[in-house]
């Protein structure tokens, strides 16, 4: 074979060789990629199953309204002026729970279930301060509903209201949780914290009944609405499970709710008040009037001294600016008020934080019991 030949048949192998080696290669490279597509898929029908199977797991409305509506009961009464409202079934045992202000001016009291029968309720006892009432009843087979965890409650999350609007018995109206950490001003200018907001439809006749999450658990007792005209307008709210767990306990097994109290009452620091006070920081709660006789007076916290004009208005300036308790930060009343229903009982000792004249001391104060 001449030179030229064999040239020719070396480039033709090299070729060849070289053909297959690279098929082989982007066969390979083709391979890899086809299953790790198939990885992908696979990676997202595992996605979509789990999707579905989260789905499929919440109750629908319909079915949640079945299995709490007979746990949901109308309140009425007679009296100097009749009353009508909701509340639930808390125990088995016959215990119901409603509004204070359902039943305050109520006389002989009844609860009327959803088939229809209706039976006399006594009073067990009830708490002003976090407008909450214990009813019992004498019948046999009830289903309590279950109280959820109120601090785990997210805004935008499901609320589902069951009730009596205007005497409609068995109404349901759904929504969802607006926002958390509101406050109920309440008789006595004593305000309720960490009330939950909703724009599930909440009217006249809703008061004690219950807002569920989806899972037909309790988050809070349907108490107030903010309205303008006398009927929902898009903001309702609810006194928290967890208060409702307290407070309820304590007036069955108690006959009453103790609420630890300091004594004071004031306002949150904003910026005219921290300017006009050379304060460091706009935030605390500024007293303005300490109760006669209270844990704060005996403690020797001191209210504001001195009344000043700012923009027309006649703002009260001087004494103490609670900013902690405990070590706590407390930002405003609302701080003030949660941190002592959570983590104080009346007779405790807290150390209150206070900036007074420019410095900040910690004082001693032995809480009481609200009168």
């Amino acid at each position: 074979m001449d030179l030229g030949k064999t040239e020719a048949l070396g480039a033709l192998a090299i070729f060849l060789f070289g053909s297959v080696t690279g098929g082989a290669l982007m066969y390979q490279q083709m391979d890899d990629r086809i299953e790790s597509i198939e990885e992908q898929v696979q990676g997202l029908q595992g996605q979509e199953s789990e999707i579905k199977l989260d789905h499929t797991s919440q109750t629908s409305l319909t079915e949640l309204f079945q299995r709490a509506d007979q746990s949901v009961v109308s309140i009425s009464s007679t009296g100097p002026e009749p009353v009508q409202g909701s509340g639930f079934v808390y125990s088995d045992e016959g215990y119901i729970v409603t509004n204070h202000h359902v039943i305050e001016r109520a006389e002989d009291i009844r609860v009327t279930f959803t088939e229809e029968e209706t039976v006399d309720a006594e009073v067990v006892g009830h708490d002003v301060y976090s407008d909450l009432a214990v009813l019992k009843v004498d019948k046999q087979g009830l289903t309590p509903l279950e109280l959820a965890d109120s601090t785990e409650v997210q805004v935008g999350e499901t609320a589902i209201a069951i009730g009596n609007p205007f005497g409609l018995s068995g109404t349901m109206t759904a929504g969802i949780v607006s926002q958390k950490d509101r406050l109920i001003r309440t008789e006595g200018d004593f305000s309720i914290p960490n009330v939950i907001q909703t724009d599930a439809a909440i009217n006249p006749g809703n008061s004690g009944g219950p807002l569920l999450n989806d899972r037909g658990e309790v988050i809070g007792v349907n108490t107030a609405i903010e309205t303008r005209s006398g009927a929902f307008s898009g903001v309702g709210l609810a006194v928290p499970s967890n208060t409702v767990e307290r407070v309820v306990s304590e007036i069955i097994g108690e006959g009453g709710h103790e609420h630890p109290w300091l004594g004071v009452s004031g306002t949150t620091i904003d910026p005219d008040i921290a300017e006009e006070m050379d304060l460091e920081e706009e935030k605390g709660f500024h007293i303005v009037e300490v109760v006669d006789g209270g844990p704060s007076d005996e403690a020797g916290i001191r209210a504001g001294n001195e009344t000043i004009e700012i923009d027309g208005r006649e703002r009260v300036i001087g004494g103490d600016v609670i900013v902690a308790i405990n070590g706590e930060d407390m930002n405003d009343i609302s701080d003030i008020l949660l941190y002592l229903e959570r983590e104080t009982e009346v007779g405790e000792t807290v150390d209150v934080t206070v900036i007074r004249d420019g410095e900040r001391l910690d004082v001693p104060v032995t809480l009481q019991s609200r009168p």
